[in-house]
């Protein structure tokens, strides 16, 4: 018997490899020592005086469930980038290299060449150089051709400049940045609501949205390096929470210092119109609507209430749409909490 009688096929994946590589060297950046296909990829370390490496693995969730229902696998990997590079961006660093992991059940070449598209042209954007990974091809573990998408960031940042939160405030200003959709969180909800509960299909229009239900579902979660990096070159940034699984409800406290919480004020956005649909379908009560989706509000920025009219500017220079959503207040009692209006 041969490997690809077991259902592994190593000629398949020379082919993805020779595809990746041809995408990941794209990416390269001038740190970057060494080659795809080394046993370990080495990055050399350079342009900081007191660096502090700051580092972040995540996956896209059951997101990839509706790149395998309507074959669409360009965008899942820049969703994968993008989220963990503002993981680390809220604490002030600059993404250095990324590494994936790709696994599935039969290895497709072109499935993992659209992949690593995504992850490429995501690395790209952020300035970021794709110097390794793995794709395993499992088959009994993972059904068929779908696959799992795993990703591994590293940055740095200068100690003197890491954002840690200890400099908030009571009385700081919040500023939230739209989010571009479900970004990569709720999508288990999301599924059962649209394809179960209200029996639409990947192409089925949305008219309130605009868009077709595969369309909507996968937008891209978007980078919010650039505006961090603005607030950040002027001084004005105290704290930074990404909003993913746990919405604003569960990760605006993780960046809080003892002592204070923030009021939101929910009248200060609207809420995009994809998110009310879900909440019309499944009656969804608020405080599990605020856990799972990010509501439109994809960043949020923490700065001195001194110096909100001068972030608010910078941020529109760069075309974002922020909008003030809420202060920084005393805590009432116990843990760092989100008080709501």
């Amino acid at each position: 018997m041969l490997y690809r009688d077991a259902g592994v096929d190593i000629d398949e994946s020379d082919r993805a490899i020779r595809s990746i590589k041809s995408l990941a060297r794209g990416t390269f950046t001038p740190g970057v020592l060494t080659e795809i296909g080394s046993f370990g990829a080495c990055y050399r370390l350079s342009g900081f005086r007191d660096p502090v490496l700051v580092s972040s693995a995540d996956g896209v969730g059951t997101k990839l469930k509706v790149a395998f229902l309507t074959n669409r696998h360009d965008t899942v990997g820049e969703d994968l980038v993008n989220h963990c590079v503002n993981d680390i961006a809220v604490q002030g660093a600059e993404p250095l290299f990324f590494l994936d992991y790709f696994a599935v059940g039969k290895l497709d070449a072109k499935v993992a060449a659209q992949v690593v598209s995504g992850l490429a042209r995501g690395c790209r954007k952020n300035g970021c150089a794709l110097i390794g990974g793995e794709t395993a091809e499992m088959p009994g573990l993972y059904a068929g051709s779908e696959y799992d998408l795993a990703g591994f960031i590293v940055g740095a940042a200068e100690r003197r400049r890491l954002v840690t939160g200890k400099d908030i405030r009571v009385g700081d200003v919040l500023f939230g940045l739209p989010s571009e959709g479900l970004h990569t969180n709720g999508y288990s909800l999301a599924r059962k609501l649209l394809f179960e509960v209200a029996g639409y299909g990947p192409n089925t229009p949305l008219p309130e949205v605009g868009k077709t239900v595969a369309d909507a579902l996968l937008a891209p979660h978007r980078s919010y390096l650039k505006p961090i990096r603005a607030l950040l070159a002027s001084g004005l940034l105290h704290g930074a929470a990404h909003v993913t699984g746990g919405g604003i409800t569960d990760n605006t406290p993780r960046i809080l210092p003892k002592g204070v919480g923030v009021f939101i004020d929910t009248s200060s956005w609207k809420i995009p119109p994809l998110f009310e649909l879900l909440r019309r379908i499944g009656n969804i009560p608020d405080d599990d609507y605020r856990r799972t989706f990010n509501v439109g509000v994809g960043m949020i920025l923490v700065v001195p209430r001194a110096g909100a009219t001068r972030a608010e500017a910078a941020l529109r220079k760069l075309k974002e749409k922020p909008f003030r959503i809420g202060e920084v207040i005393a805590a009432r009692r116990g843990a760092p909490r989100v008080e709501y209006r």
